[in-house]
Protein backbone atom coordinates (compact mmCIF):
# COMPACT_ATOMS: atom_id res chain seq x y z
CA UNK A 1 0.00 0.00 0.00
CA UNK A 2 2.86 2.37 0.86
CA UNK A 3 4.36 1.82 -2.61
CA UNK A 4 1.03 2.75 -4.21
CA UNK A 5 0.78 5.88 -2.09
CA UNK A 6 4.27 7.08 -3.00
CA UNK A 7 3.99 6.28 -6.68
CA UNK A 8 0.54 7.80 -6.87
CA UNK A 9 1.77 11.26 -5.98
CA UNK A 10 3.96 11.53 -9.09
CA UNK A 11 1.28 11.39 -11.80
CA UNK A 12 -1.06 13.59 -9.84
CA UNK A 13 1.72 16.13 -9.23
CA UNK A 14 2.44 16.10 -12.95
CA UNK A 15 -1.22 16.73 -13.66
CA UNK A 16 -1.25 19.73 -11.36
CA UNK A 17 2.10 20.96 -12.76
CA UNK A 18 0.88 20.83 -16.34
CA UNK A 19 -2.15 22.91 -15.44
CA UNK A 20 -0.04 25.57 -13.76
CA UNK A 21 2.46 25.77 -16.66
CA UNK A 22 -0.17 27.12 -19.05
CA UNK A 23 -1.93 29.36 -16.55
CA UNK A 24 0.26 31.27 -14.08
CA UNK A 25 -0.96 30.76 -10.52
CA UNK A 26 -2.95 33.67 -9.18
CA UNK A 27 -3.21 33.07 -5.46
CA UNK A 28 -5.25 35.25 -3.19
CA UNK A 29 -5.21 35.23 0.60
CA UNK A 30 -8.36 33.10 0.71
CA UNK A 31 -6.69 30.39 -1.41
CA UNK A 32 -3.98 29.64 1.18
CA UNK A 33 -4.31 27.73 4.45
CA UNK A 34 -4.82 29.99 7.46
CA UNK A 35 -5.81 28.46 10.78
CA UNK A 36 -8.86 29.83 12.54
CA UNK A 37 -9.13 27.64 15.63
CA UNK A 38 -7.55 25.07 17.93
CA UNK A 39 -8.78 22.26 20.18
CA UNK A 40 -7.25 20.26 23.02
CA UNK A 41 -8.84 16.97 24.03
CA UNK A 42 -8.14 14.63 26.96
CA UNK A 43 -9.65 11.17 27.36
CA UNK A 44 -8.88 9.09 30.45
CA UNK A 45 -10.50 6.24 32.34
CA UNK A 46 -9.51 7.93 35.62
CA UNK A 47 -12.79 9.81 35.17
CA UNK A 48 -14.49 6.40 35.45
CA UNK A 49 -12.28 5.41 38.42
CA UNK A 50 -10.40 2.68 36.53
CA UNK A 51 -6.91 2.39 35.06
CA UNK A 52 -6.89 -0.23 32.30
CA UNK A 53 -7.69 -0.95 28.63
CA UNK A 54 -7.85 2.36 26.71
CA UNK A 55 -6.46 4.29 29.62
CA UNK A 56 -5.44 7.64 28.11
CA UNK A 57 -5.67 9.64 24.91
CA UNK A 58 -4.72 13.21 24.07
CA UNK A 59 -5.21 15.08 20.81
CA UNK A 60 -4.42 18.62 19.70
CA UNK A 61 -6.03 19.87 16.50
CA UNK A 62 -5.80 22.98 14.35
CA UNK A 63 -8.62 23.90 11.95
CA UNK A 64 -8.18 26.06 8.87
CA UNK A 65 -10.51 28.73 7.53
CA UNK A 66 -12.94 27.72 4.78
CA UNK A 67 -11.78 27.28 1.19
CA UNK A 68 -14.64 28.09 -1.16
CA UNK A 69 -14.87 27.06 -4.82
CA UNK A 70 -12.27 25.19 -6.85
CA UNK A 71 -9.20 24.06 -4.94
CA UNK A 72 -5.92 25.63 -6.08
CA UNK A 73 -3.16 23.17 -5.09
CA UNK A 74 -0.42 25.55 -6.29
CA UNK A 75 -1.51 28.00 -3.59
CA UNK A 76 -1.11 25.48 -0.74
CA UNK A 77 1.97 24.80 1.36
CA UNK A 78 3.92 21.70 0.30
CA UNK A 79 2.64 19.28 3.02
CA UNK A 80 -0.98 20.27 2.45
CA UNK A 81 -0.56 20.15 -1.32
CA UNK A 82 0.99 16.67 -1.24
CA UNK A 83 -1.79 15.51 1.07
CA UNK A 84 -4.44 16.88 -1.29
CA UNK A 85 -2.74 15.22 -4.25
CA UNK A 86 -2.64 11.90 -2.42
CA UNK A 87 -6.32 12.10 -1.49
CA UNK A 88 -7.20 12.96 -5.09
CA UNK A 89 -5.23 9.96 -6.33
CA UNK A 90 -6.68 7.48 -3.82
CA UNK A 91 -10.23 8.85 -3.95
CA UNK A 92 -10.73 10.80 -7.23
CA UNK A 93 -14.44 11.35 -6.61
CA UNK A 94 -13.77 13.41 -3.47
CA UNK A 95 -13.17 16.52 -5.61
CA UNK A 96 -15.12 15.31 -8.64
CA UNK A 97 -17.27 18.45 -8.68
CA UNK A 98 -14.93 21.25 -7.52
CA UNK A 99 -16.97 24.00 -9.15
CA UNK A 100 -20.14 23.15 -7.26
CA UNK A 101 -21.06 26.34 -5.35
CA UNK A 102 -22.94 24.27 -2.77
CA UNK A 103 -19.77 22.89 -1.21
CA UNK A 104 -16.71 24.16 0.62
CA UNK A 105 -13.77 22.58 2.45
CA UNK A 106 -11.25 23.07 5.22
CA UNK A 107 -8.17 21.32 6.59
CA UNK A 108 -7.66 19.79 10.03
CA UNK A 109 -4.20 18.94 11.39
CA UNK A 110 -4.03 16.63 14.41
CA UNK A 111 -1.28 15.46 16.77
CA UNK A 112 -1.95 12.92 19.49
CA UNK A 113 -1.01 9.97 21.66
CA UNK A 114 -3.00 6.94 22.82
CA UNK A 115 -2.06 4.30 25.41
CA UNK A 116 -3.44 0.93 26.45
CA UNK A 117 -2.65 -1.23 29.49
CA UNK A 118 -3.85 -4.46 31.14
CA UNK A 119 -5.72 -4.41 34.45
CA UNK A 120 -2.90 -5.61 36.75
CA UNK A 121 -0.42 -2.78 37.27
CA UNK A 122 1.94 -4.76 39.55
CA UNK A 123 2.73 -7.74 37.31
CA UNK A 124 6.13 -7.46 35.64
CA UNK A 125 5.81 -10.64 33.55
CA UNK A 126 3.76 -10.86 30.38
CA UNK A 127 0.04 -11.20 31.16
CA UNK A 128 -1.18 -13.62 28.51
CA UNK A 129 -4.90 -13.32 29.26
CA UNK A 130 -5.09 -9.51 29.13
CA UNK A 131 -4.50 -6.92 26.45
CA UNK A 132 -0.96 -5.88 25.50
CA UNK A 133 0.77 -2.79 26.76
CA UNK A 134 0.65 -0.51 23.74
CA UNK A 135 1.29 3.09 22.76
CA UNK A 136 0.61 5.11 19.62
CA UNK A 137 2.06 8.51 18.72
CA UNK A 138 0.64 10.04 15.56
CA UNK A 139 0.09 13.05 13.35
CA UNK A 140 -2.82 13.30 10.97
CA UNK A 141 -4.27 15.61 8.34
CA UNK A 142 -7.85 15.64 7.11
CA UNK A 143 -9.88 17.39 4.44
CA UNK A 144 -13.47 18.19 5.39
CA UNK A 145 -15.92 18.91 2.58
CA UNK A 146 -19.36 20.28 3.42
CA UNK A 147 -22.21 20.09 0.90
CA UNK A 148 -25.82 21.20 0.85
CA UNK A 149 -28.26 19.11 -1.17
CA UNK A 150 -31.33 21.38 -1.57
CA UNK A 151 -33.35 18.69 -3.33
CA UNK A 152 -33.68 16.69 -0.10
CA UNK A 153 -32.88 19.43 2.43
CA UNK A 154 -29.75 17.59 3.60
CA UNK A 155 -26.26 18.69 4.58
CA UNK A 156 -23.33 16.31 4.21
CA UNK A 157 -19.85 16.41 5.73
CA UNK A 158 -17.28 14.17 4.01
CA UNK A 159 -13.87 13.66 5.62
CA UNK A 160 -10.72 12.07 4.20
CA UNK A 161 -8.00 11.67 6.79
CA UNK A 162 -4.50 10.17 6.59
CA UNK A 163 -2.67 9.36 9.83
CA UNK A 164 1.02 8.55 10.19
CA UNK A 165 2.68 7.51 13.41
CA UNK A 166 4.64 4.97 15.38
CA UNK A 167 3.59 2.06 17.60
CA UNK A 168 5.82 0.81 20.41
CA UNK A 169 8.40 2.35 22.78
CA UNK A 170 9.01 5.24 20.36
CA UNK A 171 5.42 6.33 21.04
CA UNK A 172 6.64 7.34 24.55
CA UNK A 173 3.58 5.92 26.31
CA UNK A 174 5.57 4.56 29.27
CA UNK A 175 7.37 7.80 30.23
CA UNK A 176 4.20 9.79 29.64
CA UNK A 177 2.15 7.55 31.93
CA UNK A 178 4.87 7.44 34.60
CA UNK A 179 5.11 11.24 34.59
CA UNK A 180 1.37 11.68 34.98
CA UNK A 181 1.14 9.01 37.69
CA UNK A 182 3.96 10.74 39.61
CA UNK A 183 2.04 14.01 39.46
CA UNK A 184 -1.28 12.53 40.63
CA UNK A 185 0.31 10.11 43.13
CA UNK A 186 -0.89 6.93 41.39
CA UNK A 187 0.98 3.61 41.25
CA UNK A 188 3.21 3.01 38.25
CA UNK A 189 2.47 0.15 35.86
CA UNK A 190 5.35 -2.33 36.10
CA UNK A 191 4.92 -4.31 32.87
CA UNK A 192 5.87 -1.82 30.16
CA UNK A 193 8.87 -3.96 29.17
CA UNK A 194 6.27 -6.24 27.55
CA UNK A 195 4.77 -3.56 25.32
CA UNK A 196 4.38 -3.99 21.57
CA UNK A 197 7.54 -3.47 19.50
CA UNK A 198 8.27 -0.45 17.35
CA UNK A 199 6.65 -0.31 13.93
CA UNK A 200 5.36 2.44 11.64
CA UNK A 201 1.64 3.21 11.76
CA UNK A 202 -0.52 4.19 8.80
CA UNK A 203 -4.24 4.69 8.44
CA UNK A 204 -6.61 6.22 5.90
CA UNK A 205 -10.13 7.06 7.00
CA UNK A 206 -13.25 7.90 5.02
CA UNK A 207 -16.09 9.41 7.03
CA UNK A 208 -19.52 10.79 6.13
CA UNK A 209 -21.97 12.59 8.38
CA UNK A 210 -25.35 13.89 7.29
CA UNK A 211 -28.20 15.84 8.87
CA UNK A 212 -31.16 18.02 7.96
CA UNK A 213 -30.30 21.52 6.72
CA UNK A 214 -30.50 23.99 9.63
CA UNK A 215 -29.78 27.32 7.94
CA UNK A 216 -26.59 29.21 7.20
CA UNK A 217 -25.70 30.49 10.66
CA UNK A 218 -23.03 29.44 13.12
CA UNK A 219 -25.78 28.28 15.50
CA UNK A 220 -29.36 27.08 15.36
CA UNK A 221 -31.06 30.02 17.12
CA UNK A 222 -33.18 29.31 20.19
CA UNK A 223 -34.31 25.91 21.46
CA UNK A 224 -33.95 23.05 18.99
CA UNK A 225 -33.47 19.31 18.55
CA UNK A 226 -31.50 17.57 15.81
CA UNK A 227 -29.84 14.29 14.84
CA UNK A 228 -26.68 13.45 12.90
CA UNK A 229 -26.06 10.14 11.17
CA UNK A 230 -22.56 8.88 10.36
CA UNK A 231 -20.74 6.21 8.36
CA UNK A 232 -17.02 5.51 8.62
CA UNK A 233 -14.33 3.28 7.12
CA UNK A 234 -10.79 2.97 8.47
CA UNK A 235 -7.99 1.16 6.61
CA UNK A 236 -4.51 0.54 7.98
CA UNK A 237 -2.45 -1.14 10.66
CA UNK A 238 -3.71 1.20 13.38
CA UNK A 239 -7.26 0.01 12.82
CA UNK A 240 -9.25 -1.50 9.97
CA UNK A 241 -12.96 -1.22 10.64
CA UNK A 242 -16.36 0.00 9.48
CA UNK A 243 -18.63 2.14 11.68
CA UNK A 244 -22.25 3.29 11.66
CA UNK A 245 -23.58 5.75 14.22
CA UNK A 246 -26.11 8.38 15.22
CA UNK A 247 -26.04 11.40 17.55
CA UNK A 248 -29.00 13.25 19.03
CA UNK A 249 -28.81 16.80 20.45
CA UNK A 250 -31.18 19.01 22.38
CA UNK A 251 -30.53 22.46 23.75
CA UNK A 252 -30.28 26.22 23.24
CA UNK A 253 -28.30 27.78 20.37
CA UNK A 254 -26.88 24.44 19.22
CA UNK A 255 -23.82 24.89 16.96
CA UNK A 256 -24.53 24.38 13.27
CA UNK A 257 -21.87 21.66 13.04
CA UNK A 258 -21.82 17.87 12.91
CA UNK A 259 -21.66 16.88 16.55
CA UNK A 260 -19.23 15.90 19.29
CA UNK A 261 -17.38 12.57 19.37
CA UNK A 262 -14.55 10.78 21.19
CA UNK A 263 -11.15 10.79 19.49
CA UNK A 264 -11.42 9.03 16.12
CA UNK A 265 -11.02 9.90 12.44
CA UNK A 266 -13.46 12.59 11.39
CA UNK A 267 -14.17 13.56 14.99
CA UNK A 268 -13.21 17.23 14.68
CA UNK A 269 -16.50 19.07 15.19
CA UNK A 270 -15.74 22.32 13.36
CA UNK A 271 -16.42 21.67 9.68
CA UNK A 272 -16.61 24.41 7.04
CA UNK A 273 -19.37 26.82 7.96
CA UNK A 274 -22.77 26.71 6.30
CA UNK A 275 -22.46 30.46 5.72
CA UNK A 276 -19.43 30.05 3.45
CA UNK A 277 -21.36 27.67 1.19
CA UNK A 278 -24.17 30.14 0.62
CA UNK A 279 -22.00 33.27 0.58
CA UNK A 280 -23.72 34.82 3.60
CA UNK A 281 -21.84 36.89 6.12
CA UNK A 282 -24.74 37.39 8.50
CA UNK A 283 -28.40 36.56 8.84
CA UNK A 284 -29.88 40.04 9.14
CA UNK A 285 -32.83 38.85 11.19
CA UNK A 286 -30.88 36.88 13.81
CA UNK A 287 -27.18 37.62 13.36
CA UNK A 288 -26.84 33.86 13.67
CA UNK A 289 -23.67 33.48 11.58
CA UNK A 290 -21.80 34.94 14.55
CA UNK A 291 -21.01 32.64 17.51
CA UNK A 292 -23.49 33.02 20.35
CA UNK A 293 -23.66 31.60 23.86
CA UNK A 294 -25.45 28.27 24.03
CA UNK A 295 -25.63 24.91 25.76
CA UNK A 296 -26.90 21.50 24.75
CA UNK A 297 -27.00 17.84 25.77
CA UNK A 298 -25.97 15.12 23.35
CA UNK A 299 -25.95 11.34 23.12
CA UNK A 300 -24.18 9.13 20.57
CA UNK A 301 -24.49 5.46 19.66
CA UNK A 302 -22.02 3.68 17.36
CA UNK A 303 -21.56 0.10 16.22
CA UNK A 304 -18.27 -1.01 14.69
CA UNK A 305 -17.11 -4.07 12.76
CA UNK A 306 -13.41 -4.48 13.56
CA UNK A 307 -11.07 -6.41 11.24
CA UNK A 308 -7.80 -5.27 12.85
CA UNK A 309 -6.91 -3.28 15.97
CA UNK A 310 -3.22 -2.93 16.84
CA UNK A 311 -3.97 -2.60 20.57
CA UNK A 312 -5.60 -6.08 20.54
CA UNK A 313 -4.04 -7.91 17.58
CA UNK A 314 -0.52 -6.70 18.34
CA UNK A 315 2.21 -5.90 15.84
CA UNK A 316 1.35 -6.46 12.20
CA UNK A 317 4.88 -6.91 10.83
CA UNK A 318 6.28 -9.18 13.54
CA UNK A 319 5.17 -11.68 16.17
CA UNK A 320 3.83 -10.16 19.41
CA UNK A 321 1.42 -10.64 22.27
CA UNK A 322 -2.25 -10.46 21.29
CA UNK A 323 -5.72 -11.33 22.59
CA UNK A 324 -8.87 -12.72 21.00
CA UNK A 325 -10.48 -9.66 19.42
CA UNK A 326 -14.25 -9.45 19.22
CA UNK A 327 -15.47 -8.47 15.74
CA UNK A 328 -18.34 -6.25 16.89
CA UNK A 329 -17.97 -3.36 19.35
CA UNK A 330 -20.69 -0.92 20.39
CA UNK A 331 -20.01 2.44 21.97
CA UNK A 332 -22.36 4.98 23.56
CA UNK A 333 -21.64 8.44 24.95
CA UNK A 334 -23.55 11.01 26.98
CA UNK A 335 -22.36 14.57 27.29
CA UNK A 336 -22.90 18.28 27.61
CA UNK A 337 -21.43 21.05 25.48
CA UNK A 338 -21.44 24.81 26.01
CA UNK A 339 -20.03 27.71 24.04
CA UNK A 340 -19.82 31.48 24.38
CA UNK A 341 -17.81 34.40 22.99
CA UNK A 342 -14.99 35.50 25.29
CA UNK A 343 -12.93 38.60 24.40
CA UNK A 344 -14.16 38.34 20.83
CA UNK A 345 -13.25 34.66 20.45
CA UNK A 346 -15.56 31.67 20.37
CA UNK A 347 -14.78 29.28 23.25
CA UNK A 348 -16.35 25.84 23.62
CA UNK A 349 -16.20 23.21 26.37
CA UNK A 350 -17.50 19.66 25.88
CA UNK A 351 -17.67 16.94 28.56
CA UNK A 352 -18.71 13.36 27.88
CA UNK A 353 -18.76 9.90 29.41
CA UNK A 354 -18.13 7.04 27.00
CA UNK A 355 -19.29 3.45 27.49
CA UNK A 356 -17.79 0.66 25.34
CA UNK A 357 -18.72 -3.01 25.13
CA UNK A 358 -16.10 -5.74 25.57
CA UNK A 359 -13.45 -5.61 22.86
CA UNK A 360 -11.83 -9.04 23.42
CA UNK A 361 -12.84 -12.38 24.89
CA UNK A 362 -10.42 -12.28 27.83
CA UNK A 363 -11.68 -8.84 28.93
CA UNK A 364 -13.65 -8.50 32.14
CA UNK A 365 -16.50 -5.98 32.38
CA UNK A 366 -17.16 -3.46 29.63
CA UNK A 367 -15.03 -0.31 29.67
CA UNK A 368 -15.81 3.34 30.36
CA UNK A 369 -13.84 6.58 30.20
CA UNK A 370 -14.34 10.34 30.30
CA UNK A 371 -13.52 13.03 27.75
CA UNK A 372 -12.89 16.78 28.06
CA UNK A 373 -12.46 19.08 25.05
CA UNK A 374 -11.65 22.80 25.00
CA UNK A 375 -11.83 24.68 21.69
CA UNK A 376 -11.13 28.29 20.76
CA UNK A 377 -11.89 30.03 17.50
CA UNK A 378 -10.33 33.32 16.41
Amino acid sequence: MAFMLICGVAPVSAQFASSTETVPPQCNTQDAIRFRGFSARLENDLFAETDQNYTNGVAFTAVSHDLVGQLKPECLTVPVRLHAELIRYLNPSFWADPDNPAQTQNVVVKFGQSMFTPKDSNQTALILDDRPYAGLLYVGMAWNRRQHAPQNNTEILDTREITLGVIGPLALARPTQHTVHNIVGADKFQGWNNQLDNEPALQMALDRKFKNFKGTGAIQPGFSVDSIRSLGLQLGNIETSATVGIEGRIGWNIPNDFGTYPIRPGAENRPPSAASIHGNTEDASTGSTRPRAGIHLFATLESKLVVHDFSLDGNLFQSSHSVTRRPWVTQAALGISAQRPIAGHGVKLALMRVFRTREFDEQGPSHSFGSVTVSIEF
